[in-house]
């Protein structure tokens, strides 16, 4: 797998990469996912987030993850055309650090348990998990949940 990460110029923080990379391993080896598969994590500024919220969502607010997936067809767009090289690009989770900074605190969690929510949630996406309709939010949630207790019960 590889897993590449940034970290946006303006975050303010001290993130551990390598606790980022084992999170998101974590997930996708419990998803089943090939070990030919490469995805980007960023974690990001509050205004990054919300213009990338507004330009690809039509939403101008902050919010505090989003996935972009390159397996799945925009509206009205041909779908993605994968390489030829084998590998299973799945897309991007983006992170608004603020956000995610703001939230442990409402929660009362540390900042890494907030920060692996948001990253499952986003690779659940990325996975094809979605939250429109009742059963499949339950569904979503669930594994969530899931797969939270899998990574507090192994790497923190």
């Amino acid at each position: 797998m590889e897993i590449n990460i940034l970290v946006d110029e303006g975050v303010e923080a001290d993130l551990e990469p390598s606790w980022l990379d084992a999170v998101a391993r974590q997930v996708l080896t419990a998803e089943d996912v090939g070990a030919r598969t490469e995805m980007g994590l960023v974690i990001s500024t509050d205004e990054r987030v919300q213009q990338l919220n507004r330009d690809y969502r039509g939403r101008d607010e902050p919010t505090d993850v989003l996935a972009f997936s390159a397996r799945e067809e925009a509206d009205g767009l041909p779908p993605f055309i994968p390489p030829p090289d084998g590998v299973l690009h799945l897309g991007e989770v983006i992170i608004s650090y603020p956000q995610a900074l703001m939230q442990a605190e409402e929660h009362g969690h540390p900042l890494k348990k907030e920060l692996a929510i948001l990253l499952i949630h986003g690779l659940l996406h990325l996975l094809g998990y979605d939250h429109e309709k009742t059963d499949a939010e339950r569904k979503m949630q669930a594994r969530e949940k899931e797969l939270l207790g899998l990574i507090e019960g192994g790497s923190q």
